[in-house]
């Protein structure tokens, strides 16, 4: 009999934002507005909070339509600090510092990084992002060594039906580049995940799914991530001069909880 449960994040999970060239664009003419009157520099980051971790075959709750953000993460390893990643393209040559800085990834794994639909770009709100469930992982990750991933392309279906390519080659930043650019900044700790960011469709949009459906996440070489996403529950108002269920009351519901597939 076999006890391996599927894999989930062991540290802090960092996504990342405007780093697929499409996107980028897209959005390009509303950076130089108020308030920040330019592009970004560095890396625009946000986190996952381990309330929204979820194995292969989670029923996600939603509360209605959501995005489906299919992307890569990147699984730390061995420790290194922040400056020896940093200086490390000073004392040797390109190819040789993408070796050195994608030497501390233990491997990938497919993530499906899903959010409410919003319109910010910069400073996405908790609520739309790291709702209960919002980061869906595939069930084991991959060494590095088996997969190339600028050549990379992740397959999204619906129900079956495909609706996006992730293509990695088109990343404003590759793995390599965005760990040392977050890694000359702060120091990620063993277990930590870095995602590449998601991407938008033509339009600028994302792929859409709502209660029912159901999400596929696939790869060449990399294990595939399946879920589904399910109503959300919402505790239904007491007929007035009823008592509310233990915990909440006519005003204040108890709390939702979503339920997990096998």
């Amino acid at each position: 009999m076999s006890f391996d449960l599927p894999w989930l994040p062991g540290g802090t999970v960092y996504g990342t934002l405007l780093n697929f060239r499409r996107e980028f664009d897209l959005w390009a003419p509303k950076m130089a507005q108020a308030p920040y009157q330019a592009a970004p520099k560095a890396p625009v980051l946000y986190v996952k909070t381990a309330n929204t971790f979820a194995p292969r075959g989670a029923a996600v709750p939603v509360p209605g339509e959501v995005e489906i953000g299919a992307t890569l993460g990147l699984v730390i390893g061995s420790f290194e600090s922040n400056e020896a990643v940093a200086s490390a393209s000073q004392a040797q040559s390109a190819i040789n510092h993408e070796v050195d800085v994608l030497a501390r990834v233990a491997g990938c794994v497919l993530i499906d990084d899903l959010s409410l639909p919003h319109a910010s770009y910069y400073r996405p709100a908790i609520r739309w992002r790291n709702r209960d469930g919002f980061l869906v992982c595939a069930p084991a990750v991959t060494p590095l060594r088996e997969i190339d991933i600028k050549a990379l392309k992740i397959e999204v279906r619906v129900n079956g039906a495909w609706v996006q390519t992730v293509d990695l080659s088109t990343l404003m930043r590759d793995a390599a580049t965005l760990l040392a650019d977050v890694s000359a900044f702060m120091t990620l700790q063993p277990g930590d995940v870095l995602l590449l960011g998601t991407d938008c469709l033509a339009d600028g949009t994302r792929p859409r799914a709502r209660a029912g459906d159901r999400v596929e996440i696939s790869a060449p070489g990399l294990a595939t991530l399946t879920h589904t996403l399910a109503a959300e529950v919402s505790a239904v108002r007491p007929p007035q001069g009823a008592k509310a269920p233990s915990g909440g009351s006519a005003d204040t519901p108890v709390r939702s909880v979503g339920a997990y597939s096998s």
